[in-house]
């Protein structure tokens, strides 16, 4: 009788973020003004609310771009960059939907990404003027 032999074919386990370091404020804040960046984000920056005393967050981070596809492409790349290179899952998200306007939360740094005229018309920095601001680009 014929032995009949078989092969296994190797699956890769999912892979697991490599984190070498805990991840520092800075350290995040960096990945996801880098993760804006990477997808074309426009006038990218980050405010400091830490002074603030009636603020819900340590930090802001804004951008806008001019397209739907292109507002939710920016979140993507951040949940996706955040988890791989900081270990960090955001913890609620919103706006996806309609892509005018989305807010990710960190609990200590919160992500807004805008459709231009949504954040031309809401001014967000404008709220927070006494904040320290910081601008990024390319």
């Amino acid at each position: 009788m014929p032995v009949k032999k078989t092969t296994t074919k190797r699956v890769k386990a999912a892979e697991k973020p490599a984190v070498q370091q805990i991840p520092t404020e800075e350290n995040e804040l960096k990945c996801i003004t880098d993760a804006m960046l990477d997808k074309k984000a426009q006038a990218v920056c980050s405010m400091n609310l830490k002074k603030i005393g009636t603020a819900i967050t340590d930090h802001f981070v804004i951008c806008h771009a001019d397209s739907a596809p292109q507002v939710i492409a920016i979140a993507d790349n951040i949940e996706e960059k955040m988890y791989t290179q900081c270990n960090r899952k955001v913890i609620r998200s919103q706006g996806k939907e309609n892509a005018f306007w989305i807010i990710m939360d960190y609990a200590n740094i919160v992500v807004h990404i805008f459709k231009t005229e949504y954040r031309q018309f809401y001014r967000l920095e404008e709220l927070w003027a006494d904040a320290e601001k910081t601008n990024y680009q390319d």
